[in-house]
């Protein structure tokens, strides 16, 4: 916040449009999920640039994430930004749990005086907060319209240029290439930073500094680990199937044979079966229950795929490492 504008009632905060070297370091930090928690701002309603009666009014989240998108996407316009409390949660995510919700619009409004600081009646709420926002009710509590704006804030200045009229492909919702990348961060040290990882680094280290000690394939699990966070998605749409769990199956089982060929597991001499039979049964069961956790980040399944999937696909998970821990302990006795 660089200034304050006069409204009614009191004195305004006014924010900058630019994101600066502090907001990006935390939004790096965010994407990595350090401090994901308290990445919140204070709702109430803000100025952005030099806003006066006519101004429009957008209403976001108050993840500092989601506001920091929608400040950056009006650079250079004058908008007042009314945020709402939705716990430090997204848009969307808030507006399936009920925070970003109608009661919450209503709430806000009456609480920063909005009607005493515009003359008209309207609200631009972003289009993925519709399935938590009843627009009727709002309207006959507040007295305030209620328009859904774009899927993306970035269309926002075009869609503002246009009279509040929406395309088509504002109202798509797009899961690109770059969208899934920067979801990975989270999901790849959400795994590293976890107890039973963490546990698995400390018996690698026993088993380089004691020879006696059971040897631990580390490397081998960090890959599977790395294929369910990061490679099936962001090849998401190219991985054959449609279950996130099968695709991530899929590649781990690949990654399995490849680490066999690498090790030279089995040799010609028939052994070393056990220790192959144990990468093919642990190694996808990791990279696909990992690439399934994806499905919570994705536009690609629903509520009900997301059950019926894990229904199925978690009892052979869990099968298929019983059987591999197992066959790993069958390796120790047949070498």
């Amino acid at each position: 916040m660089t200034d304050s504008a006069r409204g009614v009632p009191g004195t305004i905060p006014v924010v900058a449009t630019r994101l600066s070297l502090r907001d990006r370091w935390g939004s790096l930090r965010v994407r990595c999920g350090i401090g994901r928690a308290n990445y919140s701002i204070a709702p109430g309603l803000y100025a952005a640039g030099s806003p006066d009666a006519s101004s429009p009014v957008l209403v976001s989240a108050n993840y500092k994430l989601s506001f920091d998108r929608l400040r950056r996407a009006v650079d250079g316009r004058s908008v007042w930004l009314l945020v709402l409390d939705t716990k430090g949660i997204n848009v969307w995510c808030a507006a399936g749990e009920g925070t970003f919700g109608t009661a919450e619009v209503v709430r806000r409004v009456e609480e920063t005086g909005l009607a005493g600081v515009v003359s008209h009646r309207t609200l631009i709420l972003p289009q993925l907060s519709a399935p938590g926002v009843a627009s009727h009710v709002v309207a006959k509590r507040s007295g305030f319209k209620v328009i859904f704006g774009p899927v993306r804030a970035e269309d926002l200045p075009a869609f503002l240029d246009s009279g509040l009229k929406a395309t088509a492909e504002m109202r798509r919702v797009r899961f690109s290439f770059k969208d899934r990348l920067v979801l990975t961060p989270i999901e790849i040290v959400s795994v590293l930073r976890h107890p039973i990882f963490l546990v698995f680094v400390a018996l690698w280290v026993l088993s380089r500094l004691w020879p006696k000690f059971p040897a631990l394939d580390l490397p081998a699990l960090v890959g599977a680990v790395l294929i369910g966070t990061f490679v099936v998605p962001v090849l998401l749409p190219w991985i054959p199937g449609r279950a996130f769990a099968w695709k991530g199956w899929l590649l781990g089982l690949g990654w399995a044979a490849a680490v066999c060929v690498f090790r030279g597991v089995p040799t010609s001499s028939g052994t070393g079966w056990p220790t192959a039979l144990s990468y093919a049964l642990l190694l996808p069961a990791v990279s696909s229950f990992l690439a399934m956790n994806f499905t919570g980040s994705s536009t690609f399944t629903s509520l009900s795929g997301v059950v019926r999937e894990m229904k199925i696909a978690v009892p052979l998970m869990i099968l298929s490492a019983a059987l591999g821990v197992v066959a790993t302990a069958a390796g120790f006795f047949i070498r």
